[in-house]
């Protein structure tokens, strides 16, 4: 088993990062040939997804579409200024499960693994569980 936490610095308001990199690397590191590993995020302004790395076309269709969903200037009552950082974020979720199989993520041909920003620039802390079984 093996656990980590990895921070990382996002540059933009809102945005995907590919992690898939860190998450590999924990993997590697804990040793594990067959099992799952959970990446979670703990903030509530931001999100972790696996989607498609090929075409950056489709990490901003997602971008757009969740900004008509909840956009910035929305009549929202709470006071910090970023509700709809906090809406999408509960729309895309806090964590994912990826299987781990001969030491390695079994993610689809085009799948990466995404933080993603709703709120930035900030800093934030990607937690990354790896277990076997």
């Amino acid at each position: 088993m093996g656990f980590k936490t990895i921070t990382v610095k996002t540059e933009g308001r809102q945005l995907f990062l590919d992690i898939t990199k860190h998450v590999r690397l924990v993997v590697r590191e804990s040793g594990v040939k067959s099992g799952v590993v959970h990446v979670f995020i703990p903030h509530t302004t931001a999100a972790v997804t696996i989607n498609e790395n090929a075409d950056p076309d489709v990490r901003q269709d997602i971008l757009n579409c969740l900004e008509k969903i909840a956009p910035p200037a929305g009549p929202y009552m709470h006071a910090e200024g970023n509700a709809h950082a906090h809406i999408k974020a509960g729309i895309v979720g806090s964590s994912v499960a990826v299987f781990v199989e001969a030491g390695q993520l079994v993610l689809g041909t085009w799948q990466s693994i995404f933080l993603c920003e709703f709120d930035g620039p900030r800093t934030r802390n990607v937690m990354i569980r790896v277990t076997e079984g």
